[in-house]
């Protein structure tokens, strides 16, 4: 059996052994995943524990179950724009190349959208920490993008309702000031018109087509870390995969 750390719920060391192998490539597109019955015995845990590690793995859209087959790997459609800025972050210390710059337009508190609340799972308390922001390069707009935090990591994290620039990144600074990192993310994208708002911080004429990205972090314990909702300018989304036909 694996050597995990104890201080996870075992479902979660199952699912996050999994899903390693993963994101590592060792298991891959079309491959099956152990069953539960399988992890039951590996793991020496009951059935309803390895049914709920597949159940997480299935939550992060690792795994798709085949009613009758089993369960399998999913093809992976990555947001690599963020992707990239983390794994940048985590290496350099800074969260934008040489020539991208951003401008914080709001910081600070305020009662969250529906959306949002449900995202961060905010039940009475509507209040959360909002950072926006328009990133741009020497060509304009890149993307205009609002991160909303829960009320515990915006008092735990003060620099947050701050307008001046966090140079590691929001995410960073979070995992630094909270103790909690973030594990995994889920995006989920549509295309429509731009509002006014939108249209103008982009610099879009009014009615553009936009790319709108509601991206959600989870620390190691599956909790929403962040939640962020970027707009991008039609020239400047483009999200690309490759896969076999056979």
């Amino acid at each position: 059996m694996p050597q995990i750390e104890e201080a996870q719920p075992k479902y979660l060391q199952i699912a996050h052994y999994i899903r390693d192998q993963i994101l590592r490539g060792d298991l891959r597109p079309g491959d099956e995943v152990p069953s539960e019955r399988q992890l039951a015995a590996t793991w020496k845990v009951s059935r309803p524990t390895a049914a709920r590690s597949l159940e997480a793995l299935s939550h992060q859209g690792l795994v798709e179950k085949r009613q009758g087959s089993g369960t399998y790997v999913r093809s992976l459609e990555v947001n690599r724009r963020a992707r990239e800025l983390y794994g940048r972050a985590r290496q350099t210390g800074k969260i934008y190349t040489p020539g991208e710059y951003a401008v914080i337009t709001s910081a600070g508190w305020l009662e969250a959208p529906d959306y949002v609340a449900e995202a961060l799972g905010l039940a009475k308390d509507r209040q959360a920490v909002h950072r926006r922001r328009v990133t741009n390069n020497q060509d304009g707009p890149i993307t205009l993008s609002t991160s909303w935090f829960a009320p515990d990591v915006g008092q735990r994290a003060p620099k947050l309702t701050d307008p001046e620039r966090i140079q590691e990144g929001t995410l960073m600074y979070v995992e630094k000031m909270t103790g909690r990192q973030g594990s995994y993310a889920e995006d989920r994208m549509c295309a429509r018109q731009a509002t006014e708002e939108e249209a103008a911080d982009l610099r879009l004429e009014p009615g553009s087509a936009v790319l709108v990205v509601h991206h959600v972090v989870y620390d190691l314990q599956d909790r929403p870390l962040e939640f962020a909702e970027a707009t991008y300018p039609p020239h400047r989304w483009a999200f690309e995969q490759g896969y076999p036909l056979t």
